[in-house]
């Protein structure tokens, strides 16, 4: 089987879905690995170092006419998608949640659509495979570094002939993998830490690292399912934003990183306490999307400043920024989920596999994921990628 690394369109994207050390995993296990000339480029993997490590550089159109499996980290562009032929596989966050007509495109030609971001988060049995949190991980620590540098004091108590520089009190809404990396990357900063989040459970993670946990009274647990902070009601939503402005107008730095899959980023930060905050303070909103993001006014990849001085960083994709380190954890996650549905050299699909069910959006001809085959049921007219 010829598993094919393909070099990414998306505007500003600087990772490669497999790097050189993995390839010789994949060649143990019988797999030909196929490089596009420059795939490994944006993060710093030459392609000289992939022909080391056992693959094959090719150009892009040698490269799709002869490979099975197609390995990406984002969705394919339109173009990329006019080059698949039926039969073949793509394996990437597809983000079928958000947009099923790609999904039901890649059916139409009878491309089998393997999305690691549908991947069951509980199972232990899938943890190296978790690429939504590896590059949560890469995000929340360079969340931090970002607001760092937009932040016009110093992080840590700094105690100098010049004075007393008091620490930078800083919050995270959102406390799953990426704002418990923020939390301890501000803490080793030297920044006075809190966090908060509508599961209880995070309560110990928060502390364990040395932040304080915010406790609201006016919204019940909100723990979902797979690992996930369930949608809150309208009147829940509208009760935490009149409590959590109390406490975001008393922090200079405040991080979002609350998201729900297939919808839109709960708004967690209103105009109201935008216009709370102190000018110099500083929102990086890891939410920030098209849909909208957790703070209002935020313009995903575009840095603002309001009115009254309060920078607001819309950071819609982090891990891009860190290149060489987010490649490398999302190498691993996507050799794991691969060499998982290889049997005998070959791609076997199985939905009645736990793992599988959760990824494998689309297989001969046909949408199989429940999820995104009920959001093409109730939008028939979507519009379809071919």
């Amino acid at each position: 089987m010829k598993v094919a690394v393909v070099k990414e369109n998306a505007p500003g994207e600087r990772r490669v879905a497999l790097v050189p050390e993995t390839v010789p995993r994949l060649t143990k296990a019988g797999l030909e690995v196929l490089v596009e000339a420059g795939a490994g480029d944006g993060a710093w993997f030459p392609d000289s170092a992939y022909s080391e490590a056992g693959a094959t550089i090719l150009k892009t159109s040698d490269l799709y006419e002869k490979a099975d499996v197609i390995l990406t980290v984002t969705r394919p562009d339109k173009t990329a998608l006019g080059r698949l032929r039926e039969g073949q596989a793509v394996f990437g966050m597809l983000a079928p949640l958000i947009d099923p007509g790609l999904a039901a495109g890649l059916a139409g030609k009878n491309v089998t659509a393997v999305s690691l971001d549908g991947l069951p988060r509980t199972l232990s049995r899938a943890q190296g495979m978790d690429a939504l949190s590896s590059q949560a991980n890469v995000a929340g620590y360079k969340a931090v570094l970002i607001a760092a540098a937009a932040y016009g004091r110093f992080f840590p108590l700094l105690i100098t002939a010049a004075g007393t520089a008091r620490p930078a009190k800083l919050l995270v809404l959102g406390t799953g993998v990426a704002g418990l990396q923020a939390i301890g990357t501000a803490r080793r900063l030297g920044a006075q830490v809190s966090g908060y989040d509508v599961r209880p459970a995070s309560k110990g993670e928060v502390e364990s690292l040395g932040a304080t946990f915010i406790e609201l009274t006016s919204v019940a647990s909100a723990a979902g399912e797979g690992g996930y902070a369930r949608e809150l009601t309208a009147d829940e939503r509208a009760a935490q934003q009149a409590e959590l402005t109390g406490h975001i107008a008393r922090h200079d730095v405040v991080i979002t990183t609350a998201q729900v899959p297939g919808r839109r980023p709960p708004l967690l930060i209103t105009e109201d306490a935008v216009k709370s905050m102190a000018a110099g303070s500083v929102i990086v909103d890891m939410g920030a999307s098209p849909l909208g993001g957790n703070v209002a006014g935020s313009v995903p990849d575009e840095t603002l400043v309001t009115e009254n001085g309060v920078t607001i960083i819309g950071a819609q994709n982090l891990p891009s920024t860190v290149p060489t380190a987010a490649s490398s954890a999302f190498s691993r996650n996507m050799s794991a989920l691969l060499l998982h549905m290889v049997a005998e050299g070959e791609l076997k699909i199985d939905t009645g596999d736990e793992i599988q069910a959760g990824v494998v959006i689309a297989h001969e001809g046909q949408v199989v994921h429940p999820a995104v085959a009920k959001l093409l049921a109730n939008s028939p007219d979507g519009e379809e990628v071919r």
